[in-house]
């Protein structure tokens, strides 16, 4: 999400606003003036998703079974999480909260909380460990990389257990 390798401009990654909007119509039926709404809250005010967005991302989840939208009495189209809808978010869970945490970081970096360099070079260091890894990928050793990815993203963020 947002900023990779330096690069600037997008706030979502390819897919994960239909996660969104999916997750925060399953937390309350939802227009999608109120979708955008939610969204622009969660950014500070700092962002807000076009409605060129929102809306066939909408369709889109209501033409694939997820979403069922409704025109209610106000005339206006009202999209509640299908039974496909709910088991799709159980099913992608860990996805679906991993953006979530995403999008709120980078409504923390938006709003100017940006690490200090050193961190950030940490970073860069760490991503290249992971894409230059001389040994294949096992189960247990990308279960071992998550969990310590992981655990420091925790620690980072409410300090040290």
């Amino acid at each position: 999400m947002g900023s990779r390798g330096g690069r600037r401009g997008r706030v979502f990654d390819h897919g994960d606003l239909r996660l969104v909007v999916l997750a925060l119509t399953a937390q309350s039926p939802r227009h999608g003036y109120e979708i955008i709404k939610v969204i622009e809250e969660k950014f500070g005010g700092n962002y807000a998703p076009s409605p060129g967005a929102i809306y066939p991302t909408l369709t889109l989840l209501d033409e694939q079974g997820l979403l069922k939208g409704e025109v209610d009495t106000d005339g206006k189209r009202r999209y509640t999480v299908t039974p496909d809808g709910e088991a799709y978010i159980v099913a992608h869970r860990d996805t679906i909260d991993g953006v979530m945490v995403r999008m709120e970081l980078m409504a923390r970096r938006m709003a100017g909380h940006m690490p200090p360099e050193r961190v950030m070079q940490a970073m860069q260091t760490l991503k290249q460990a992971l894409l230059l890894r001389e040994h294949g990928w096992t189960d247990a050793s990308v279960a071992a990389a998550a969990a310590a990815i992981e655990t420091a993203a925790r620690e980072i963020v409410d300090g040290p257990r």
